[in-house]
Protein backbone atom coordinates (compact mmCIF):
# COMPACT_ATOMS: atom_id res chain seq x y z
CA UNK A 1 0.00 0.00 0.00
CA UNK A 2 1.79 3.24 -1.29
CA UNK A 3 0.48 5.96 1.04
CA UNK A 4 2.82 8.07 2.80
CA UNK A 5 0.59 10.16 5.24
CA UNK A 6 -2.54 10.10 7.07
CA UNK A 7 -3.98 13.13 4.41
CA UNK A 8 -3.13 10.92 1.66
CA UNK A 9 -5.14 8.25 3.22
CA UNK A 10 -8.28 9.94 3.48
CA UNK A 11 -7.81 11.87 -0.04
CA UNK A 12 -7.18 7.65 -1.28
CA UNK A 13 -10.66 6.60 0.84
CA UNK A 14 -12.71 9.19 -1.12
CA UNK A 15 -11.84 8.17 -4.05
CA UNK A 16 -12.40 4.61 -3.05
CA UNK A 17 -15.76 6.13 -1.67
CA UNK A 18 -16.88 7.70 -5.20
CA UNK A 19 -15.99 4.96 -6.94
CA UNK A 20 -19.10 2.93 -6.35
CA UNK A 21 -17.21 0.34 -4.78
CA UNK A 22 -19.12 -1.60 -1.34
CA UNK A 23 -17.06 -3.59 0.75
CA UNK A 24 -17.00 -7.18 0.63
CA UNK A 25 -18.17 -7.91 4.07
CA UNK A 26 -21.19 -6.44 5.80
CA UNK A 27 -20.73 -4.77 9.09
CA UNK A 28 -22.20 -6.88 11.39
CA UNK A 29 -25.85 -5.44 13.54
CA UNK A 30 -26.22 -2.60 10.68
CA UNK A 31 -28.03 -4.53 8.23
CA UNK A 32 -27.11 -2.55 5.56
CA UNK A 33 -23.06 -2.43 4.00
CA UNK A 34 -21.14 1.05 4.90
CA UNK A 35 -18.80 2.45 2.22
CA UNK A 36 -15.65 3.80 2.52
CA UNK A 37 -14.28 3.32 6.44
CA UNK A 38 -10.89 3.34 6.24
CA UNK A 39 -10.24 -0.35 6.52
CA UNK A 40 -12.27 -1.43 3.82
CA UNK A 41 -10.11 0.82 1.30
CA UNK A 42 -6.95 -0.63 3.50
CA UNK A 43 -8.29 -4.48 2.75
CA UNK A 44 -8.69 -3.85 -0.66
CA UNK A 45 -5.28 -2.42 -1.06
CA UNK A 46 -3.37 -4.67 0.68
CA UNK A 47 -4.68 -7.98 -0.60
CA UNK A 48 -3.89 -6.06 -4.46
CA UNK A 49 -0.56 -5.29 -3.29
CA UNK A 50 -0.21 -9.29 -1.73
CA UNK A 51 -1.76 -10.10 -4.95
CA UNK A 52 -4.37 -12.33 -2.87
CA UNK A 53 -8.17 -12.06 -1.93
CA UNK A 54 -9.28 -9.48 -0.03
CA UNK A 55 -11.09 -12.42 2.29
CA UNK A 56 -7.75 -14.28 1.96
CA UNK A 57 -6.29 -11.20 3.88
CA UNK A 58 -8.93 -11.09 6.55
CA UNK A 59 -7.99 -14.49 7.35
CA UNK A 60 -4.11 -13.15 7.93
CA UNK A 61 -5.73 -10.40 10.18
CA UNK A 62 -7.76 -12.72 12.09
CA UNK A 63 -5.00 -15.19 12.35
CA UNK A 64 -2.95 -12.54 14.04
CA UNK A 65 -5.74 -11.34 16.34
CA UNK A 66 -6.09 -15.20 17.44
CA UNK A 67 -2.47 -15.21 18.41
CA UNK A 68 -3.27 -11.95 20.66
CA UNK A 69 -5.91 -13.73 22.27
CA UNK A 70 -3.84 -16.44 22.78
CA UNK A 71 -1.13 -14.85 24.62
CA UNK A 72 -3.62 -13.59 26.64
CA UNK A 73 -5.23 -16.38 27.99
CA UNK A 74 -1.11 -17.92 28.30
CA UNK A 75 -0.09 -14.61 30.23
CA UNK A 76 -3.51 -15.06 32.56
CA UNK A 77 -2.92 -18.53 33.57
CA UNK A 78 0.98 -18.15 34.59
CA UNK A 79 3.14 -17.05 37.27
CA UNK A 80 5.95 -18.21 35.78
CA UNK A 81 9.22 -15.74 36.12
CA UNK A 82 10.93 -14.12 33.41
CA UNK A 83 14.44 -15.52 32.79
CA UNK A 84 15.84 -12.18 34.86
CA UNK A 85 12.92 -12.45 37.35
CA UNK A 86 11.94 -8.71 37.04
CA UNK A 87 8.37 -9.35 35.92
CA UNK A 88 6.32 -12.26 35.59
CA UNK A 89 4.50 -11.84 38.45
CA UNK A 90 2.29 -8.94 38.28
CA UNK A 91 -0.66 -10.22 36.29
CA UNK A 92 -1.70 -12.79 38.67
CA UNK A 93 -1.07 -10.27 41.68
CA UNK A 94 -3.32 -7.70 39.68
CA UNK A 95 -6.14 -10.78 38.68
CA UNK A 96 -5.84 -11.72 42.58
CA UNK A 97 -6.24 -8.03 44.09
CA UNK A 98 -8.04 -6.49 41.58
CA UNK A 99 -11.46 -7.33 42.51
CA UNK A 100 -12.89 -8.14 38.84
CA UNK A 101 -12.96 -11.89 38.65
CA UNK A 102 -13.74 -14.56 40.88
CA UNK A 103 -13.12 -17.16 38.47
CA UNK A 104 -10.97 -16.91 35.36
CA UNK A 105 -11.55 -20.09 33.45
CA UNK A 106 -8.66 -19.47 30.86
CA UNK A 107 -10.63 -18.73 27.91
CA UNK A 108 -10.22 -14.70 27.01
CA UNK A 109 -13.29 -15.41 24.72
CA UNK A 110 -15.79 -15.61 27.80
CA UNK A 111 -16.32 -12.60 29.76
CA UNK A 112 -15.26 -13.38 33.33
CA UNK A 113 -18.00 -12.99 35.57
CA UNK A 114 -17.27 -10.09 38.14
CA UNK A 115 -16.84 -10.14 41.48
CA UNK A 116 -18.83 -8.06 43.90
CA UNK A 117 -18.05 -4.66 44.42
CA UNK A 118 -15.50 -4.19 47.49
CA UNK A 119 -16.63 -0.70 47.86
CA UNK A 120 -15.26 2.05 45.89
CA UNK A 121 -13.28 1.09 43.08
CA UNK A 122 -11.33 3.98 40.63
CA UNK A 123 -11.54 1.84 37.65
CA UNK A 124 -14.65 -0.03 35.58
CA UNK A 125 -14.75 -3.93 35.17
CA UNK A 126 -13.83 -2.64 31.50
CA UNK A 127 -11.20 -0.59 32.14
CA UNK A 128 -9.50 -3.07 34.51
CA UNK A 129 -9.66 -5.83 31.76
CA UNK A 130 -7.92 -3.89 29.25
CA UNK A 131 -5.46 -3.35 32.47
CA UNK A 132 -5.36 -7.14 32.92
CA UNK A 133 -5.61 -7.83 29.19
CA UNK A 134 -2.48 -5.80 28.50
CA UNK A 135 -0.77 -7.07 31.49
CA UNK A 136 -0.99 -10.68 30.89
CA UNK A 137 -0.05 -10.02 27.20
CA UNK A 138 3.44 -8.28 28.01
CA UNK A 139 4.57 -10.72 30.38
CA UNK A 140 4.16 -13.52 28.21
CA UNK A 141 6.23 -11.51 26.22
CA UNK A 142 8.79 -11.36 28.78
CA UNK A 143 8.74 -14.73 29.64
CA UNK A 144 9.68 -15.14 25.98
CA UNK A 145 6.07 -17.30 25.13
CA UNK A 146 4.22 -16.25 21.74
CA UNK A 147 3.08 -12.84 20.89
CA UNK A 148 2.19 -10.77 18.16
CA UNK A 149 4.28 -7.81 17.84
CA UNK A 150 2.06 -4.51 17.59
CA UNK A 151 3.67 -2.42 16.50
CA UNK A 152 6.75 -4.41 18.56
CA UNK A 153 6.83 -6.87 21.11
CA UNK A 154 7.84 -4.49 23.97
CA UNK A 155 4.61 -2.61 22.96
CA UNK A 156 2.99 -5.69 22.41
CA UNK A 157 0.53 -5.16 25.37
CA UNK A 158 -1.57 -2.75 24.03
CA UNK A 159 -3.68 -3.09 21.18
CA UNK A 160 -5.10 -6.43 22.76
CA UNK A 161 -5.69 -5.46 25.69
CA UNK A 162 -7.52 -2.59 24.53
CA UNK A 163 -9.52 -4.77 21.66
CA UNK A 164 -10.00 -8.54 23.09
CA UNK A 165 -11.39 -6.27 26.31
CA UNK A 166 -13.76 -4.31 24.00
CA UNK A 167 -14.89 -7.63 22.14
CA UNK A 168 -15.96 -8.69 25.67
CA UNK A 169 -18.27 -5.84 26.85
CA UNK A 170 -19.75 -5.62 23.74
CA UNK A 171 -19.79 -8.84 22.32
CA UNK A 172 -18.26 -8.18 19.04
CA UNK A 173 -17.80 -10.81 16.33
CA UNK A 174 -15.07 -11.68 14.45
CA UNK A 175 -15.56 -9.39 11.61
CA UNK A 176 -15.40 -6.13 14.02
CA UNK A 177 -12.25 -7.46 15.67
CA UNK A 178 -10.23 -8.06 11.81
CA UNK A 179 -11.76 -4.78 10.98
CA UNK A 180 -10.59 -2.89 14.58
CA UNK A 181 -7.26 -4.61 13.67
CA UNK A 182 -6.94 -3.29 9.89
CA UNK A 183 -7.78 -0.13 11.57
CA UNK A 184 -5.30 -0.19 13.87
CA UNK A 185 -2.52 -1.53 11.27
CA UNK A 186 -3.03 1.24 9.43
CA UNK A 187 -1.77 3.36 11.36
CA UNK A 188 1.31 2.08 12.74
CA UNK A 189 1.96 1.38 8.81
CA UNK A 190 1.59 5.46 8.29
CA UNK A 191 4.31 6.23 10.82
CA UNK A 192 6.83 3.88 10.10
CA UNK A 193 6.41 5.22 5.95
CA UNK A 194 8.30 8.40 8.04
CA UNK A 195 10.31 6.66 10.78
CA UNK A 196 11.62 3.21 12.45
CA UNK A 197 9.11 2.08 14.77
CA UNK A 198 12.33 1.09 17.38
CA UNK A 199 13.23 2.53 20.97
CA UNK A 200 16.40 2.73 19.51
CA UNK A 201 15.82 5.20 16.64
CA UNK A 202 13.29 7.42 18.63
CA UNK A 203 12.88 6.00 22.34
CA UNK A 204 10.13 4.48 23.27
CA UNK A 205 7.32 7.44 21.95
CA UNK A 206 8.32 4.96 18.29
CA UNK A 207 7.16 1.64 20.50
CA UNK A 208 4.07 2.27 23.38
CA UNK A 209 3.46 5.62 21.89
CA UNK A 210 2.38 4.56 18.32
CA UNK A 211 0.77 1.06 19.98
CA UNK A 212 -1.59 3.67 21.94
CA UNK A 213 -2.07 5.74 19.05
CA UNK A 214 -3.18 2.58 17.15
CA UNK A 215 -5.20 1.03 20.34
CA UNK A 216 -7.21 4.30 20.48
CA UNK A 217 -7.87 4.58 16.40
CA UNK A 218 -9.30 1.20 16.75
CA UNK A 219 -11.68 1.66 19.86
CA UNK A 220 -13.02 4.85 17.63
CA UNK A 221 -13.56 2.36 14.96
CA UNK A 222 -15.24 -0.03 17.27
CA UNK A 223 -16.89 2.78 19.12
CA UNK A 224 -19.08 4.62 15.59
CA UNK A 225 -16.63 7.35 15.19
CA UNK A 226 -15.94 8.53 11.75
CA UNK A 227 -12.80 8.24 10.14
CA UNK A 228 -12.28 11.96 11.29
CA UNK A 229 -12.65 11.14 14.41
CA UNK A 230 -10.62 7.27 14.14
CA UNK A 231 -7.57 9.50 13.05
CA UNK A 232 -7.67 12.46 15.29
CA UNK A 233 -7.64 9.21 18.51
CA UNK A 234 -4.50 8.36 17.23
CA UNK A 235 -3.20 12.17 17.01
CA UNK A 236 -4.44 12.69 20.97
CA UNK A 237 -2.66 9.19 22.02
CA UNK A 238 0.76 10.25 20.02
CA UNK A 239 1.18 13.77 21.35
CA UNK A 240 0.49 13.41 24.36
CA UNK A 241 3.99 10.60 24.65
CA UNK A 242 5.90 12.85 22.75
CA UNK A 243 9.63 12.70 24.39
CA UNK A 244 9.06 9.61 25.81
CA UNK A 245 12.41 7.83 26.21
CA UNK A 246 13.64 4.34 25.91
CA UNK A 247 15.75 3.37 29.57
CA UNK A 248 15.34 -0.22 30.22
CA UNK A 249 16.89 -2.01 33.20
CA UNK A 250 19.72 -4.08 32.47
CA UNK A 251 19.12 -3.66 28.80
CA UNK A 252 16.08 -5.84 28.95
CA UNK A 253 12.00 -5.24 27.92
CA UNK A 254 10.89 -5.08 31.17
CA UNK A 255 11.56 -2.51 33.74
CA UNK A 256 9.73 0.17 32.67
CA UNK A 257 8.12 -1.53 29.53
CA UNK A 258 5.86 -4.06 31.32
CA UNK A 259 4.30 -1.89 33.54
CA UNK A 260 4.38 0.64 30.48
CA UNK A 261 1.91 -1.51 28.22
CA UNK A 262 -0.80 -1.39 31.09
CA UNK A 263 -0.26 2.92 31.34
CA UNK A 264 0.10 3.82 27.58
CA UNK A 265 -3.42 1.34 26.96
CA UNK A 266 -5.44 3.38 29.75
CA UNK A 267 -3.77 6.19 27.74
CA UNK A 268 -5.51 5.00 24.93
CA UNK A 269 -8.75 5.01 26.30
CA UNK A 270 -8.54 8.68 27.11
CA UNK A 271 -7.92 9.68 23.58
CA UNK A 272 -10.74 7.50 22.22
CA UNK A 273 -13.17 8.79 24.68
CA UNK A 274 -12.23 12.38 23.91
CA UNK A 275 -12.04 12.03 20.10
CA UNK A 276 -15.56 10.20 20.20
CA UNK A 277 -16.78 13.46 22.16
CA UNK A 278 -16.01 16.05 19.77
CA UNK A 279 -12.88 17.19 21.31
CA UNK A 280 -9.51 17.69 18.41
CA UNK A 281 -6.62 17.92 18.54
CA UNK A 282 -5.44 21.31 17.26
CA UNK A 283 -2.08 19.72 15.66
CA UNK A 284 -2.84 17.82 12.52
CA UNK A 285 -1.76 13.88 12.92
CA UNK A 286 0.88 14.04 10.24
CA UNK A 287 2.62 17.00 11.81
CA UNK A 288 2.47 15.02 15.15
CA UNK A 289 4.51 12.23 13.37
CA UNK A 290 6.76 14.99 12.33
CA UNK A 291 7.15 15.84 15.25
CA UNK A 292 7.88 12.84 17.01
CA UNK A 293 10.37 12.11 13.93
CA UNK A 294 12.02 15.27 15.29
CA UNK A 295 12.14 15.02 18.66
CA UNK A 296 13.64 11.30 18.33
CA UNK A 297 16.16 12.92 16.14
CA UNK A 298 17.05 15.28 18.91
CA UNK A 299 16.91 12.32 21.32
CA UNK A 300 20.51 11.66 22.96
CA UNK A 301 21.37 8.11 21.89
CA UNK A 302 21.71 7.68 25.68
CA UNK A 303 17.65 7.60 25.90
CA UNK A 304 17.38 5.71 23.06
CA UNK A 305 17.57 2.04 24.09
CA UNK A 306 21.52 1.56 25.08
CA UNK A 307 20.49 1.56 28.62
CA UNK A 308 23.09 4.45 29.07
CA UNK A 309 21.07 7.30 31.27
CA UNK A 310 17.33 7.54 32.90
CA UNK A 311 15.92 4.48 34.64
CA UNK A 312 18.56 2.27 33.80
CA UNK A 313 21.49 4.24 35.49
CA UNK A 314 19.44 4.87 39.08
CA UNK A 315 21.13 3.71 41.98
CA UNK A 316 18.24 0.89 41.34
CA UNK A 317 18.48 0.29 37.93
CA UNK A 318 22.74 -0.14 38.20
CA UNK A 319 22.12 -2.48 41.24
CA UNK A 320 19.63 -4.71 39.51
CA UNK A 321 22.17 -5.01 36.19
CA UNK A 322 25.08 -5.77 38.33
CA UNK A 323 22.80 -8.91 40.35
CA UNK A 324 21.63 -10.05 37.01
CA UNK A 325 25.40 -10.39 35.46
CA UNK A 326 26.94 -11.82 38.61
CA UNK A 327 24.37 -14.24 37.95
CA UNK A 328 25.07 -14.68 34.39
CA UNK A 329 28.80 -15.22 35.21
CA UNK A 330 27.85 -17.84 38.03
CA UNK A 331 26.01 -19.74 35.45
CA UNK A 332 28.56 -19.91 33.04
CA UNK A 333 30.91 -21.26 35.60
CA UNK A 334 28.54 -24.02 36.83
Amino acid sequence: MNIKSFDELLAAIDDFGSSGRVLDVKTEGTGALKEAEIYSFVQKAEADFLEISVEAFRERVFEIYKTMKEAVISGLNSKELSKSGLSGENTAIFKENSGLFDDVTGCAEEVCKAAPEKGFALFSPFQKRVMLYSLATIEENARMGKIAACPTAGSSGIVPGVLIALEEELGLGEENMINALITAGVVGEIISEKMALAGAVAGCQAECGVASAMAAASCVYILGGNNEQVLNAAALALKNVLGLTCDPVAGLVEVPCVKRNVFMAMHSLVAAELSISGVKSKIPVDEIVDSMKETGDLMSVKLKESSEAGLATTKTGVSIENILRRKACASKEN
